[in-house]
């Protein structure tokens, strides 16, 4: 699939795709030259991400704003270039809690447009109230955070990685420290240091942790789902607004995907067909030329 951004107004759009691509395939020629082949597989990724809005708009019909075109293009960046790659997970502390927030305010408003496009549509002979479109949006979104921590955790328990990221606290309280085993939690505060006894690679080995006990991940999906749901709140309080008052709540738009109208899905169909004669011009002088 040729990478070409066709419709009006798209420039802005055009130019961060082209940077983007840039960023990501110099990004991978250096992890290339280093052999960092995971990194090398993740910048693969991205650049296949990178397609999904425009098979989106061509392939379903479906229109996505400027600001929502680009809101997802730097979200890919940001989390499998920046975050992964870059260790910007690691580098800044709330780098993570901001994607999660972002991720849980997209979906919302994905989710809102789609049920807003049904309750306008002629042939859909249910229409829903607003406060019930808004809470379709937000269940959506969460369901969509849900669903990602599932994979994360999939993940880090099959090979063995830590997307989940586990953070060290210094206070544990369970039923399991219970020397009577009985149903009630034992608290252990201050934790200054864990000692953990395993093998790495075969061998023996004990490992001390500084600082408190190491959490396997539970701290990290519940932050991560807990501003999921606050990004899911907060589009689906603006979403509700609008459709209570479209013109002063017209800003929503810039985040709601919509269907094209048959007018633009033949624009679109003209300006391929324009843009694929062009190529074939280029390529019959370059021919031409050898």
């Amino acid at each position: 699939m040729k990478l070409t951004i066709v419709g009006k107004n798209k420039k802005s759009t055009a130019a961060v795709y082209l940077i983007l691509r840039i960023s990501v395939i110099a990004i991978m020629i250096v992890q290339l030259f280093h052999k960092n082949y995971e990194n090398v597989f993740l910048c693969a990724l991205t650049l296949v991400e990178f397609l999904i809005p425009i098979i989106i708009d061509r392939k379903l019909n479906i229109k996505l704003p400027n600001t929502l075109e680009i809101l997802i293009i730097l979200f890919i960046f940001a989390s499998e270039i920046l975050g992964e790659v870059q260790n910007f997970y690691g580098i800044f502390k709330y780098w993570d809690t901001m994607l999660h927030t972002i991720n849980g305010f997209l979906c919302a408003a994905i989710g809102f447009s789609m049920i807003d496009i049904l309750n306008r549509s002629r042939k859909f002979h249910t229409k829903m109230k607003p406060i019930f479109v808004a809470l379709v949006a937000f269940c959506f979104s969460m369901t969509i955070g849900v669903l990602w921590e599932f994979i994360e955790y999939g993940i880090d328990v099959t090979i063995k990685t830590d997307m989940q990221k586990d953070k060290i606290v210094s206070v544990v309280s369970s039923v399991s420290l219970n020397e009577e085993k009985k149903n009630s939690a034992v608290t252990i505060k201050d934790i200054t240091e864990t000692d953990i006894h395993g093998k790495v690679n075969g061998q023996n080995t004990i490992v001390k942790v500084d600082g408190g006990y190491l959490d396997l991940g539970l701290h990290d999906t519940m932050k991560d789902l807990l501003v999921n749901f606050i990004g899911a709140v907060v589009f689906s309080v603006i979403g509700l607004l609008y459709i209570k008052d479209r013109d002063e709540y017209k800003f929503a738009e810039k985040f709601m995907p919509a269907i094209k109208t048959e007018q633009e899905i033949e624009e679109t169909k003209m300006e391929l067909a324009r843009l694929e004669k062009v190529l074939a011009d280029k390529k019959k002088k370059k021919e031409g030329k050898v």
